[in-house]
């Protein structure tokens, strides 16, 4: 998996990824959200447009992000997800937790 990590003009941390987000790319994409969380940054924007799967870990990576990011008061939002990749989150009810977006501006909007 690519893991792409940059700041736009608001200052919020947009994360790219690319591949497939699973049990073997999860533990990359953690030690990665690790270092935004120590350095408690306050919003962080997850593009999955070029995600067509997720499993169980992904998701888990997810949901620890959401925990430790709502315990400092941060906000983030998923978007650009694959039909593929948004019914994993509707199985899970994770669609219900997030802040799902269709495009980076709405999602813009949610983090804002």
């Amino acid at each position: 998996m690519k893991i792409q990590i940059k700041k736009n003009e608001q200052n919020v941390t947009v994360i790219a990824l690319q591949g497939d987000l699973d049990f073997h790319s999860s533990p990359n994409l953690r030690k990665e959200l690790e270092k935004l969380i120590e350095s408690q940054a306050p919003k962080i924007m997850i593009d999955l447009a070029k995600v067509e799967y997720v499993d169980s870990s992904g998701l888990a990576t997810f949901v620890e992000l959401y925990q430790k990011m709502k315990h400092y008061g941060a906000k983030f939002s998923l978007f650009n997800l694959s039909e593929s990749v948004q019914s994993v989150f509707e199985i899970a009810k994770l669609n219900s937790i997030f802040l799902i977006a269709k495009t980076e501006e709405e999602a813009l909007r949610f983090v804002s």
